[in-house]
C-alpha cells in the first residue's frame, strides 16, 4: 500500500515537473493570513476547513491554529483530487479553495470536516464551546492533530471535554479494528510523523518530546450511535507530511505516502458517516 501511494504521488509530481522543471511543484511560502469564507466559498465541492482558535498556551514548534497552514491544506486538497474521485472546490486561478473558520462563524456548519492543528494550545470561550458542540452533534467532524506530550494532551482533553463532557462522551482509544483504518487504504497503525525541522536536527528521529511522546495515541469521541465525531492523533504530525512534501525527497518518501493514506482514510470516513 505504502509503495503504491508513493508511486502514484511521485508519478503526479514527475508529470507536473516535466512542465514546471520542479520535481516538487507544490512548495509554497508560509502565509499566516487567514482565508475566511464568504457566501461564494461553497459551491458543492469539497473545501478543506481549518479551525481558527485562541491560543492560550505555547508549544515548541507550533504557531497555534495556523501551524502547517496553508501548504498542508492546499497540498492535501490537490492530492485528494488526484488519488480519489473527490471533486474539490477551486478558485478562479485553479487553486484549491481551502478555508479558515471560527467556532462562531455560521459557515462552520458548511464544513463536514475540520482540522485543528497544534491542538494542545487551543482554548475556547463559553460561546465557542456551545457552537462546537452543536456542530458535532449535527453531524460535524473534528480532527485534532500535531500535539505532543502530556501537557498538550491535558490541555486539549480539558477543552474538548468542555465541548463534549466526558461522562456522556468518553474519550476512547481507537484500534486498527475501527473502520476508519480501512476506509480506502489498509492501515495497521497511525505512523509517527515529526515536523521536518525535528527530523533534520535529530538525524531522523520521530519523537518530538523524547520519552514523553514515544508512542502515538489515536483516540476518539463518538456519539450515542457510535459515529466518530472527534479524532485525536496525539504524538504525531500527520499534516507535516502534506505541508512539507516538496521540501526534501527523503522526508517525502519516508512520511508523505503514509500521511496521505491516513488523511484520505479519515476524510472519506468523515464523509460517509
Amino acid at each position: 500500500m505504502r509503495t503504491a501511494i508513493a508511486a502514484a504521488v511521485a508519478l503526479v509530481l514527475a508529470v507536473a515537473a516535466a512542465g514546471a522543471q520542479d520535481f516538487f511543484p507544490f512548495r509554497r511560502m508560509r502565509d499566516p493570513s487567514a482565508r475566511l469564507p464568504t457566501k461564494e466559498s461553497f459551491d458543492g465541492a469539497f473545501n478543506f476547513c481549518r479551525l481558527m482558535y485562541n491560543r492560550v498556551t505555547r508549544e515548541a514548534g507550533g504557531q497555534g491554529w495556523w501551524t502547517d497552514y496553508p501548504n498542508a491544506d492546499t497540498n492535501f486538497s490537490i492530492r485528494l483530487s488526484e488519488l480519489t474521485k473527490t471533486r474539490i472546490s477551486r478558485g478562479p486561478s485553479g487553486e484549491p479553495n481551502h478555508l479558515v473558520v471560527r467556532p462562531t462563524d455560521d459557515e462552520l456548519f458548511q464544513c463536514p470536516f475540520i482540522i485543528v492543528s497544534d491542538a494542545g494550545t487551543a482554548g475556547f470561550t463559553d460561546e465557542e464551546v456551545l457552537r462546537l458542540r452543536a456542530y458535532l452533534l449535527k453531524g460535524g467532524f473534528i480532527w485534532a492533530d500535531d500535539f505532543w506530550g502530556t501537557p498538550a494532551w491535558e490541555q486539549w482533553s480539558s477543552e474538548i471535554g468542555r465541548v463534549l463532557p466526558s461522562f456522556e462522551y468518553p474519550i476512547v482509544d481507537l484500534t486498527p479494528a475501527h473502520p476508519m483504518f480501512r476506509t480506502m487504504f489498509e492501515l495497521k497503525a497511525i505512523p509517527q510523523i515529526p515536523n521536518i525541522g525535528h527530523w533534520r536536527r535529530s538525524g531522523g528521529g520521530t519523537s518530538e518530546r523524547g520519552f514523553d511522546s514515544d508512542h502515538v495515541n489515536v483516540r476518539g469521541i463518538s456519539d450515542a450511535n457510535g459515529r466518530l465525531m472527534v479524532l485525536m492523533t496525539h504524538n504525531t504530525d500527520i499534516s507535516d507530511a502534506w505541508e512539507r512534501e516538496g521540501e526534501d525527497p527523503g522526508f517525502f518518501y519516508q512520511f508523505s505516502p503514509d500521511g496521505y493514506a491516513v488523511g484520505i482514510n479519515v476524510l472519506l470516513y468523515a464523509f460517509t458517516h
